[in-house]
């Protein structure tokens, strides 16, 4: 997704964004500006280079498993996920250990790996030697590459203003591309929650009509349908929630606005929900 999002259509085109004759490195420097976005030391970073700043979509609703040391981008930020469990970011890559729970090594002082204002770099391995590092790293068996430097704000504006005209062509490209990505999510009904083929149907696919005095409940946001609390023919109070969405590992209660009956249900527990009518009460 991140690909098509930057038209990115084949291996060759990432090392115009990532590699900058560093070697085996991928240029790009990640800035950690803050631990624990999911959790466990889990970074908060972006690149310095705003030619390496890959914008995407979060996933919504959320994986309900995300593996350990997956790295992610959501929005303009990149995290590297400490333990498992759910998460959003789009996945980018694979790596090794930021949360070591078993000992203290050369570069594990604290459980967590990294410190606020630390830049973090990678650099490709095949999987074989991801998993073996990652046997050793924990253990302090392998080290990494920690190098002592001074971040200048003075040296840094200039080299933003030194590649102002790269950085502004490279924005109006991404721009465009993910425009272009938007249009195809409008053909799709992909830009508004639709899921045609979830079980049990979206609610936008039935027809009924709402009784006379009756109150349509609407959905404010795309979501999963968590949990219908509600059931035709029940007496609700104003402000009794009728049913539980799901996004972005939030949960959003939907409210009965007015006291009265529940006339029907719009939706089951399926994997999307519209930004339409749920229930109605009257």
């Amino acid at each position: 997704m991140v690909s098509e999002q930057h038209r990115i259509h084949s291996e060759d085109q990432w090392p115009r964004l990532h590699r900058a004759g560093q070697g085996d490195r991928l240029s790009a420097r990640y800035l950690v500006m803050g631990l624990g976005d999911v959790y466990l030391g889990a970074p908060v970073a972006t690149p310095l280079d705003p030619r390496h700043r890959l914008v995407t979509t979060k996933y919504n609703p959320a994986r309900t498993w995300t593996p350990e040391n997956a790295v992610g981008i959501g929005g303009a930020y990149l995290c590297v996920y400490g333990m498992e469990g759910p998460g959003g970011y789009q996945f980018v890559g694979r790596t090794i250990q930021m949360w070591n729970r078993w000992r203290k090594t050369a570069d594990f002082s604290e459980p967590w790996l990294l410190r606020h204002f630390d830049q973090i770099q990678f650099y490709p391995v095949e999987a074989d030697e991801l998993l073996r590092l990652r046997e050793e790293f924990p253990v302090g068996k392998f080290k990494l590459d920690i190098k002592e430097e001074t971040f200048s704000l003075r040296e840094y504006r200039k080299f933003l203003a030194d590649i102002s005209g790269e950085a502004a062509s490279f924005k109006v490209r991404q721009q465009k591309a993910f425009d272009e990505e938007r249009e195809r999510w409008a053909l799709t009904g992909a830009a508004d929650g639709e899921a045609a083929d979830s079980p049990g149907g979206c609610p936008r696919t039935r027809s009924w009509t709402c009784p006379e005095g009756g109150h349509a409940v609407n959905a404010h946001v795309a979501a999963n349908v968590w949990k219908v609390s509600a059931r035709a023919g029940q007496e609700v109070v104003e402000g009794e929630t009728l049913v539980i969405l799901e996004a972005m590992k939030m949960e959003m209660a939907i409210a009965a606005p007015v006291t009265g009956t529940v006339h029907s249900i719009g939706c089951s527990r399926v994997r999307w929900s519209c930004r339409d009518k749920q229930s109605q009460s009257s």
